[in-house]
């Protein structure tokens, strides 16, 4: 649809140019009306000419319907009394067309684009709060790419953060093990489960006593110098961490093109070239004063100028980028990977093959020593994703005031944070999870409970998702009886992603998500296993036709073309404006590629789940009214047929860009 309406906006363009003498046409839209009644597309022009022309919006509608002329794919053109002017599709061809792949796809501009996400702090198992980071950022490349954008999904790695130092400091501080016994318990153990408990008992440890944190800045000293041991048990900690989130994330769906590592930053000395760029234009300087004295700051902007804010202490407002002893922050570093994404450090990585995923695609990874020849190229973008909650914002805008002061404001607006809220679990949900509330606390009484990895309360990823299969499972079980344990454990596991997939993408991203099993995991409502479930009945309708009648889906739309169109372009007033008619269905499908454009301009993913909840909606209205596989009259059951095969490929297109598959049988 989005390709009818942009051919439409030039047609009508170029006729008020020719007819009115217009040079610049004022902006103006191609929508698509409410209800059929008004027509497939609906023009506003008129109303945007109309104190230009200084005529009523209704002359000038009747006007340019009669200088449009035959346009290409469009039966009719009617200017309505309030001055629209109302399109109506030649739908046969209109079908037809999409069917065959006649339509060409719109060619976007091949910018290349890098999508961070997931970046899980490499030190316990993942937790159903980085479920929404990395669902949205899945989905945030999956729709870049379908818009015809490059993109490079990358993942940072902080292997010399202090919750790495903190796990080195539990083995050997609270379980006394060498590396040699680390290894043995990634060996005989879950490990990222059993680094989860250890994160939640070194830091009741630190509490016990404050003199205990010098325990962790002497680890946290050794890992970022790479000194003996410590580095040793740090490397072996992240890559076993990192191995299992990766096998976590496949799961779901999710797969990335490179590892970054954060050491490599330091190692490769991105950062202390980063650093005496910022010193040069003046963007960092050292402060000599208060309590930040000896550090390197850089003043906090607010509204793209500086702020002359105070904090609480009565300091201007800036943030740490090295501190007083000579340790670079994080900002610091991701100043300087941000840098090199866009192009502008001047240095490059070395790589490494890190893995191959499930689909055989090569990860790579950042590393600082010889780099493989065989690697491809990174970075190097045109504009830039970070996914990263909201609480990181004004971290976020210390990159874009980055860039600004050293005089690439371009790069500053394509650099985007990608922000979002956090996940709670519901009461009910946190039960079964075999959360223990007491019921006279202040937890009880509000309205979700909140998760904290540090204290070990969370939700992993991997429990919730075996939850999910065992109740998704027993559905299918009971569903499908005759399915052998293999084909319905694939079914459960497939279901069960598109239950978690949906409903981190359901909500609008600025909104914190309350995760229920029983509401996500529902056929009915709106859930992904719903959607799932309207595609799977337009496969079953599909096959049984082949079964019964020897008709493929090329067989139907082959014959179509001398077949009478009554039945799409409706055979009276009543059939031509029915919500679910043929055409309804049609039409609705055919706004997939309007609605990927409309996510990617706004970043708001909650528009496509509501696209492809309606689309289910009017679908399932359709199958119910009408008579498809016992339709008597040949030619109507070709067109519904012909309407159900559109709908199953637009409909699994949407749920792919979800990242979820479709089942054989539900």
């Amino acid at each position: 649809m989005l390709s009818v309406q942009r051919q439409v906006h030039d047609a009508i363009a170029g006729a008020v140019r020719r007819h009115y003498g217009v040079a610049d046409v004022p902006p103006f839209a191609v929508e698509v009306p409410p209800n059929r009644a008004l027509g497939d597309l609906a023009v506003t022009v008129a109303f945007q000419l109309a104190r230009t022309l200084r005529k009523a919006p209704r002359a000038i509608a009747l006007e340019l319907a009669g200088a449009l002329g035959d346009l290409p794919g469009i039966s009719r053109v009617v200017a309505a009394p309030n001055g629209y002017l109302n399109l109506y599709l030649d739908r046969p061809s209109f079908l037809l067309a999409r069917l065959r792949g006649d339509v060409a796809a719109a060619v976007a501009p091949p910018e290349k684009t890098i999508v961070e996400h997931t970046a899980i702090n490499p030190n316990k198992a993942a937790h159903i709060g980085h479920l929404r980071n990395a669902a949205l950022g899945d989905t945030l490349a999956r729709v870049l790419r379908f818009s015809g954008a490059p993109v490079e999904v990358q993942n940072y790695i902080d292997d010399l953060g202090v919750q790495v130092a903190d796990i080195i400091v539990g083995f050997r501080e609270l379980e006394h093990q060498t590396l040699d016994d680390v290894r043995r318990i990634a060996e005989t153990t879950r490990f990222d489960y059993h680094c989860w408990d250890l994160y939640s008992r070194v830091t009741e440890w630190y509490e016990g006593e404050s003199a205990r944190l010098a325990v962790r800045a002497a680890a946290l000293h050794d890992l970022e110098h790479g000194a003996g041991d410590t580095a040793a048990i740090g490397a072996f900690i992240v890559d076993r961490i990192v191995r299992a989130h990766l096998k976590t994330m496949a799961r779901l769906n999710i797969e990335y093109d490179l590892l970054t590592y954060e050491g490599d930053i330091l190692r490769l000395q991105f950062w202390a070239h980063a650093f005496e760029i910022l010193k040069a234009q003046g963007a960092v300087f050292l402060q000599t004063e208060g309590r930040l004295a000896g550090c390197w700051v850089m003043r906090i902007e607010e509204n793209g100028s500086e702020s002359a804010a105070t904090d609480e202490s009565g300091d201007a407002r800036e943030k740490v980028i090295v501190r007083s002893n000579g340790v670079v922050t994080y900002v610091g570093k991701d100043i300087a990977n941000q840098f090199w994404k866009l192009g502008l450090l001047g240095r490059d990585f070395r790589y490494r093959l890190f893995s191959r995923q499930v689909d055989g695609r090569p990860l790579w990874a950042t590393t600082s020593e010889a780099s493989d020849p065989a690697a491809p190229p990174f970075g190097h973008a045109r504009r830039i994703y970070n996914v990263i909650d909201s609480r990181q914002m004004y971290l976020q805008a210390l990159l874009s005031q980055a860039l600004r002061t050293l005089g690439h404001p371009q790069e500053a607006e394509n650099s985007v944070h990608f922000s979002y809220e956090m996940v709670a679990l519901s009461h009910a949900t946190a039960r079964e999870l075999g959360y223990r509330i007491a019921p006279e606390s202040e937890e009880a009484r509000k309205p979700f409970v909140e998760v904290s990895g540090r204290r070990g309360l969370g939700v992993k990823v991997d429990d919730l998702l075996d939850l999910l299969i065992e109740k998704a499972s027993n559905e299918v079980a009971k569903r499908n009886p005759e399915f052998p344990d293999a084909e319905r454990r694939r079914v459960a596991a497939q279901i069960a992603v598109a239950a978690i997939r949906y409903f981190m993408l359901k909500y609008s991203r600025s909104k914190l998500i309350v995760f229920d099993i029983e509401e996500a995991l529902s056929f009915e409502g709106e859930t992904g296993p719903y959607l799932q479930y309207a595609v799977v009945r337009a496969n079953n309708i599909l096959l049984k036709l082949h079964e019964r009648e020897g008709l493929t889906e090329a067989d139907v739309v082959g014959a179509l073309d001398a077949a009478n169109a009554g039945e799409i372009i409706g055979a009276n007033q009543v059939d031509q404006d029915d919500p679910h008619s043929l055409w309804a269905v049609v039409l609705e499908a055919s706004r997939l590629e309007e609605t990927v454009d409309q996510v990617v301009r706004t970043l708001e993913f909650s528009v496509l789940a509501k696209f492809a909840f309606g689309l289910a909606q009017t679908f399932n209205a359709f199958y119910h009214r009408y008579s498809i596989l016992n339709e008597e009259q040949v030619e109507k059951k070709r067109w519904r047929a012909a309407g159900v095969a559109y709908f199953r490929a637009q409909l699994t297109r949407a749920l792919d860009l979800m990242g979820i598959e479709v089942p054989s049988r539900m």
